[in-house]
């Protein structure tokens, strides 16, 4: 399983499944903020016991600074295929009160599926909402939980 969380921060991008949303204050972090993507990434490296998305890109090197969280889910992707295995599908739930995700889950699939090397139909994009309750109600942030399969080669 797959977890990350960001709070929402004014004047950057909102990148979520490797698109830009606009209109919508961004994600703080060290990369794009892409929680979307580091919860795959997490959920990917956790099911073949290979640390986490923290281990391999540490938020410390500079090198990770506003990095695309594509490229970093490109780079897991080839470490398990090295490794001997692929990945069978991916589940992704978003906690959040607005963007609303069901808007942009299909052009998010498109683009997990292209570097996952996994057909769209086997990726599931849902957002789900906090009922008005804590800091994501609040709409300070979001959070994403993302459960992945794999299989070995």
């Amino acid at each position: 399983m797959g977890y990350d969380s960001h709070r929402f921060e004014p004047g950057r991008p909102l990148v979520l499944g490797g698109i830009t949303i606009p209109g919508h204050p961004g994600l703080a972090g060290h990369s794009d903020g892409d929680a979307i993507t580091h919860a795959v990434i997490d959920a990917i490296l956790g099911a073949v016991a290979l640390g986490n998305v923290g281990t391999h890109f540490p938020p410390t090197e500079e090198k990770w600074k506003d990095a695309d969280s594509l490229e970093l889910l490109s780079s897991v992707v080839e470490v398990i295929d090295r490794e001997g295995w692929m990945v069978v599908n991916v589940d992704v739930a978003v906690i959040c009160e607005s963007p609303q995700i069901s808007f942009v889950a299909g052009e998010m699939k498109e683009r997990l599926s292209g570097v996952l090397q996994v057909p769209v139909e086997r990726i599931s994009i849902k957002g789900k909402t906090n009922e008005g309750m804590g800091w994501i109600g609040e709409s300070e942030g979001l959070a994403v939980h993302a459960v992945a399969l794999v299989e070995s080669r």
